[in-house]
C-alpha cells in the first residue's frame, strides 16, 4: 500500500549572526517552498530584519540559547500552524538551495520519515578536526541506536510532525541534533539518508558556532547518557 500524501511542509531556518547571507538563503528556500520561518536565536545583528524583508517569518529568541532550542522553539511554532513536516536548514549558505528538491523527493516518496543530507565534502574543503569530529559522532551514533549513517551532523534534514517533537530531544546546542537521531531510530521512525552537495567557503570566510570542544563534549555526553540510561 503506498503512503499517504504527504502533509503541509515548511522550512526552518535557525540563525544567530547571519545578516551576511540569511537573506540569500531565504530567497533561495522559497524558490521551492512557500512557507519559511527564520528563528533569530538572540542576534546582535541585523538577521531578523534581513529575513523578514526577504520574505520570511521570523520569530525572535530574546538571547541565545543555541542550535538545538531554536530548532525545537520553531518546531513547535510550525506544528501549532498546521505544519506536518519541518525541513531545516542552517542561515550560514552552507545548505544550497538548489539540493532542497532532493530532500523533497525522498520526503515524498517517505513521508514519515526523518530524512537527513548526508553532505558530499570535497578533499580539502572540511578541517581535520571538523572531519573527525563528524567520523566519530558517526560511530558513537551507530553504537547509541545500531544504525550506520553516513552524517550524522548534517543540519540539512526533514523531520516528520509532531513525531519529532513528542521524542523529547532535550539538547539545547548542536548535541539535539544527535539527540533527535538516536531517539527517532529507537522509536521506530524509519531514518533515511540522501547525499546532497553543500558549499564549504574558504577558510578565511567561514563563520561557525560550533565549537569543537564544547560542542564535542556535548554530543558525547548525550550519547553516553541514551547508551548508559537507555533513555
Amino acid at each position: 500500500m503506498a503512503e499517504p500524501s504527504p502533509g503541509p511542509l515548511a522550512i526552518l531556518i535557525p540563525a544567530y549572526n547571519c545578516a551576511d547571507t540569511i537573506a540569500a538563503v531565504v530567497n533561495g528556500a522559497r524558490q521551492h517552498v512557500a512557507r519559511v520561518l527564520v528563528v533569530d536565536d538572540g542576534s546582535r545583528d541585523a538577521t531578523a530584519e534581513r529575513a523578514a524583508a526577504a520574505g520570511a517569518e521570523v520569530l525572535r529568541q530574546p538571547a541565545n540559547g543555541g542550535k538545538g532550542a531554536a530548532l525545537r522553539a520553531g518546531m513547535e511554532a510550525l506544528v501549532s500552524g498546521g505544519v506536518a513536516r519541518v525541513l531545516t536548514m542552517d542561515g550560514d549558505g552552507q545548505h544550497l538551495p538548489d539540493q532542497i528538491p532532493v530532500l523533497l523527493a525522498a520526503s515524498a516518496r517517505s513521508p514519515h520519515a526523518l530524512i537527513v543530507g548526508a553532505r558530499q565534502v570535497a578533499p580539502g574543503a572540511a578541517s581535520p578536526i571538523r572531519l573527525f569530529g563528524n567520523r566519530f559522532a558517526n560511530r558513537w551514533v551507530a553504537i547509541a541506536c545500531g544504525m550506520t549513517l553516513p552524517d550524522t551532523q548534517s543540519g540539512f534534514r526533514i523531520y516528520p510532525m509532531p513525531e519529532t517533537l513528542a521524542l523529547g530531544a532535550a539538547g539545547s546546542h548542536f548535541d539535539f541534533e544527535t539527540e533527535v537521531l538516536i531517539r527517532a531510530a529507537r522509536g521506530g521512525i524509519l531514518v533515511l539518508s540522501v547525499p546532497v552537495q553543500v558549499y564549504y567557503p574558504p577558510p578565511a570566510e567561514r563563520v561557525s558556532h560550533f565549537r569543537p570542544f564544547l560542542d564535542t563534549v556535548r554530543i558525547i555526553r548525550i550519547v553516553l547518557r541514551l547508551i548508559l540510561l537507555g533513555r
